[in-house]
């Protein structure tokens, strides 16, 4: 018996059957399609946009809306620098200097505190820290009218205080540096820098924020163009068309459409608008992208 089970021949072992190559072809192929069909949700008002832009008063509706016809951007871009003493100019400067400084001051506040929040062990820390993160969940139109009797209280309303103050503090940003500088800045070298006789202002100015300026980058970028983009808050707090920012000039040009304000107005300042957006995130995408991902692997 053992000659014959000896000489039995052997069955080779299973193999496990490679994955079905159609299935995986559908599914990217759907994803790829979803994917393609958020780009055109999001391309093709743009595109509008900027084609619209270029079409000569008069033909803003005739011809193919997607594509260009009676090409005259340049007196467009003319009139609309032109149109009521030049306020629009005005308008670009107030959203820079708005977006620019609440942007600047919110980073260096949120890293300040996220900084704070993650390497140093006071009472109370966590419950700040859940405090900062429910009012990341609470929609930012529920604050304006708290904001506008706080400004009244205080009789700032209808200067630039009363936009830049709230556009100083950033929840979401202390939240992205609290966890950036847990994942990034090693505790044994805060603690050499300690021993070596540096304070904690120089500790961290000059070896936290450095290792946190991924993170810095991206919280200011969402900040710049969240500042740029509120329409509520400087339309509930400023009155004069000298102080208030481009969004609510140009719904303000949009909405005397009747009084004499030609329809291809509002629609080239809205296209001109958002070029320092556009030049903002192209200049700071590497950062971006690295301060998003940067973290996630500790």
């Amino acid at each position: 018996m053992s000659v014959i089970s000896a000489g039995r021949p052997t069955r080779p072992p299973r193999t496990t059957r490679p994955p079905r190559r159609g299935s995986d072809i559908a599914s990217k192929t759907v994803v790829n399609g979803v994917l393609g069909l958020m780009a055109l949700y999001t391309l093709i008002p743009l595109w509008w946009l900027f084609v619209s832009s270029t079409k000569e008063s008069g033909y803003l509706y005739t011809g193919t809306p997607l594509w260009f016809s009676h090409f005259d951007l340049i007196t467009n871009i003319r009139n609309v620098f032109s149109f009521e003493d030049g306020i629009f100019p005005t308008w670009l400067a107030n959203s820079a200097l708005y977006s620019l400084v609440g942007a600047t001051v919110g980073t260096l506040l949120s890293a300040m505190a996220g900084y704070a929040l993650s390497k140093f062990t006071f009472r109370g820390r966590e419950g700040v820290f859940n405090i900062i993160l429910a009012s990341v969940l609470i929609p930012m139109p529920m604050f304006a009218l708290p904001l506008f009797l706080l400004m009244a209280k205080l009789d700032i309303t209808n200067t630039y205080w009363s936009v830049l103050l709230p556009s100083c503090v950033s929840p979401f940003g202390v939240y992205l540096c609290r966890i950036f500088a847990a994942a990034s800045v090693p505790d044994e070298l805060l603690e050499a820098a300690r021993i070596d006789g540096a304070g904690e202002q120089r500790t961290f100015f000059r070896i936290a924020l450095p290792l946190m300026s991924p993170a810095l980058v991206t919280v200011f970028l969402f900040q710049f163009v969240g500042i740029w983009n509120n329409y509520l808050l400087p339309s509930l707090m400023l009155n004069t068309p000298s102080l208030q920012p481009v969004t609510v000039g140009l719904v303000q040009w949009r909405a005397e459409k009747a009084s004499g304000v030609p329809p291809l107005l509002p629609i080239t300042g809205a296209f001109l608008s958002l070029i320092p957006l556009l030049i903002a995130f192209v200049s700071l995408q590497r950062f971006w992208r690295k301060g998003l991902t940067a973290g996630a692997v500790k």
